[in-house]
């Protein structure tokens, strides 16, 4: 007998009693469900972009992977070494990496990765070395964080490698010098011929002395931090490489050299598709870049991090799922390294056990699920190609409007770019507020009664000032980078380096936001209610009639005002109007809201309604929408009604309102 399970050229006749699965077929029985509703507006999803999202895509004939890390090598699992100390961030960093980190993310005060304000602060070669102590810099890929800070940060490291007699050819050290992006996220700069000169001064003086890895950043994660959508960040990394191009160029280095001169930052969030999407898209637009200026395509350095933006303060244990979601995109998506908020991160100072949950969350996906073992999983897929292929296609459309504009720099000195930026974030946040995006643990099932995880107090440690000026020369092929290297070898501090700023332009800046923090100002609100008073203001839910006519109402209406930060736990029920206002006046609430079906709400809730009002209530509320009810109710002292798809923030807000009256 032929074994039709282990043959390879066994057919499977199962499969072929059933007639072929067509597209058509499937379009049929899909019409036949949605009984006339339109198909494009209940199957098919839209991206901050107004991409179309189709429920069922075709393979890709033909689709190759894409290149990325060295096939079966994982990913850098970095970490971030940011506590204001750099003593006590040096023991946090040495537990990482004998904890599976493999590689540093140094962020310091003002970073574009310092959100909170609290990074790490870094003087001089002295906490450079407190930092340091005991980390083997050759074996590591390290990342420099610190915005108007990196070209002082970058002196002091090429200090330390001459001081320790370190090979600079064997480390591989991501600058970060990015002036255009702290442009971006602070809204001032002096002018770019000043900035450009002094960036093209550090770079050109780190390759000289022979450094691996790369100078400058283009930093996609200002965009996203500020609200922007995925074709934004992908055009700002495009505008913000070719401006470094150019500038590299008028120093005297050749194209090709200044292309491997820059290494990429992007953003991944929760949204598994579209990131993954995006980093590969990232991929091939840096190819197409190359190409348009004659370069043969080289390999892209590119740093995937964990978004800001989502992370939420209220229920922060649900960002283990958010992050892990994001680590797996820019897994799959081809990401060289990858660096993970912290759970706790959106509260305070992450502690050691944050920490160790970040860089779990990417050995469990390398060491136990082997998600590295293969070449671009998505190539092929016929839903990631095409939105690989659309996220290029605009973001490369994107990217030409803001050259035609002169270039990333001029765009954001005409703010062109911001209120492009500010109009997508306005949009996700109407969403929202209607819960069409739903953030789980903040707008949809929140938990008032949670136990807020601890974090690390934060040292008020300052940059110290006051130190001797010391005078350098201008910004030319490397002469002032060497003078800061001596003079941090010599014991110098950043203050005696730095000038004060004579910034030209002032510009609206792109400042970071979290998507939650609507929520959550309500909920620190009665927070904060609470703890002065020992309990948590309330909701009242008259629910009327049996458990099966109220439950779902009731549910939706407590998830709803909790989201605000009030308890509105759900009764068993009642027997009659007078146990329903007997119950409110002793359950301390000022504020009620009826929950049953349209049929009881008919021939109930008026009469409910007058009972409550009677028993003191200063807002009622009803779940549902009200259709023909909706004078009688009101004149029964109804003042506003829950339901789905209605704006929730307007709701809490009003809520809130009658709290204060």
């Amino acid at each position: 007998m032929t074994d039709t399970m282990t043959s390879p050229d066994a057919s499977l006749a199962l499969a072929s009693e059933f007639p072929p699965a067509t597209e058509a077929a499937w379009r049929a029985a899909v019409d036949a469900v949605l009984k006339g509703k339109p198909f494009d507006k209940v199957l098919v999803g839209r991206t901050a972009d107004g991409i179309a999202v189709q429920p069922l895509y075709p393979r890709k004939a033909g689709a190759a992977p894409l290149a990325a890390r060295a096939p079966g090598l994982p990913w850098t699992v970095a970490q971030r070494a940011d506590h204001p100390d750099p003593a006590a961030a040096n023991g946090l960093a040495l537990e990482d990496l004998s904890g599976g980190a493999s590689g540093l993310t140094i962020v310091t005060r003002g970073a574009i990765g310092d959100r909170r304000g609290d990074a790490m602060v870094i003087d001089g070669l002295a906490d450079l070395d407190a930092l340091l102590a005991g980390v083997m810099l050759d074996l590591i890929p390290v990342r420099i964080d610190a915005g108007t800070s990196a070209g002082h940060v970058a002196a002091m490291l090429a200090a330390k490698a001459e001081r320790d007699g370190i090979d600079p050819a064997s480390l591989t050290i991501a600058f970060g010098i990015d002036p255009v992006g702290a442009f971006a996220r602070r809204g001032t700069l002096e002018d770019w011929t000043g900035a450009a000169a002094k960036a093209s001064d550090a770079v050109l003086a780190l390759r000289r002395r022979g450094f691996g890895g790369t100078q400058l950043v283009a930093d996609g994660r200002v965009i996203h931090d500020a609200g922007g959508s995925e074709v934004q960040e992908l055009a700002y990394v495009l505008g913000s490489a070719v401006q470094y191009w150019r500038m590299l160029e008028a120093a005297g280095l050749p194209l090709a050299e200044a292309a491997q001169a820059l290494s990429v930052v992007l953003s991944v969030d929760a949204d598994q598709f579209l990131s993954t999407a995006k980093v590969r898209a990232m991929r091939k637009l840096w190819a197409r870049l190359e190409t348009a200026c004659g370069l043969a395509p080289s390999h892209l350095d590119l740093h995937a991090e964990t978004a800001w933006r989502m992370l939420t303060r209220v229920d922060p244990a649900v960002n283990w799922l958010r992050t892990t979601t994001a680590v797996f995109a820019a897994g799959v998506g081809g990401a060289d390294h990858v660096v993970v908020e912290p759970w706790t991160a959106a509260i305070g100072l992450p502690d050691a056990f944050a920490r160790r949950i970040a860089r779990n969350t990417q050995l469990i996906l390398i060491e136990e699920s082997n998600l590295h073992r293969v070449a671009d999983p998505a190539a092929g897929s016929g839903g990631m190609e095409a939105l690989t292929d659309e996220l290029c296609k605009r973001a490369w459309a994107q990217f030409q409007e803001w050259e035609k504009a002169g270039g990333i720099v001029a765009a954001l000195s005409a703010n062109l770019v911001q209120p492009a930026v500010a109009k997508v974030r306005a949009e996700r946040a109407a969403a929202i507020a209607k819960r069409r995006e739903p953030l789980t643990g903040a707008s949809e099932f929140p938990n008032v009664h949670e136990t807020v995880p601890e974090v690390l107090a934060a040292p008020k440690r300052e940059t110290r000032r006051g130190a001797a000026p010391i005078d350098l020369p201008a910004a030319a092929r490397g002469e002032r980078f060497e003078a800061q290297v001596k003079a941090f070898a010599s014991g110098a501090i950043r203050s005696a380096l730095s000038r004060l700023k004579s910034d030209t332009i002032f510009v609206e800046a792109l400042a970071p936001i979290r998507l939650a923090e609507p929520f959550e100002a309500l909920r620190a609100k009665l927070d904060a209610v609470t703890a002065a008073t020992g309990t948590r203001p309330k909701v009242f839910l008259a629910v009327i009639g049996p458990v099966a006519a109220f439950t779902a109402r009731a549910t939706f209406a407590r998830n709803l005002f909790e989201a605000g930060g009030f308890d509105a736990p759900i009764p068993s029920g009642f027997a009659d109007v007078a146990a329903i206002r007997d119950a409110f006046a002793a359950s301390g609430a000022t504020i009620a809201c009826l929950c049953s079906s349209d049929e009881l709400y008919a021939a109930e809730a008026a009469h409910v309604a007058e009972a409550l009002k009677g028993a003191g209530a200063k807002q009622l509320w009803l779940a549902g929408r009200p259709g023909d009810l909706e004078e009688g109710l009101k004149a029964a002292g109804i003042d506003g009604f829950v339901f789905a798809g209605g704006d929730v923030l307007d709701f809490l807000n009003r809520a809130h309102a009658a709290l204060d009256a």
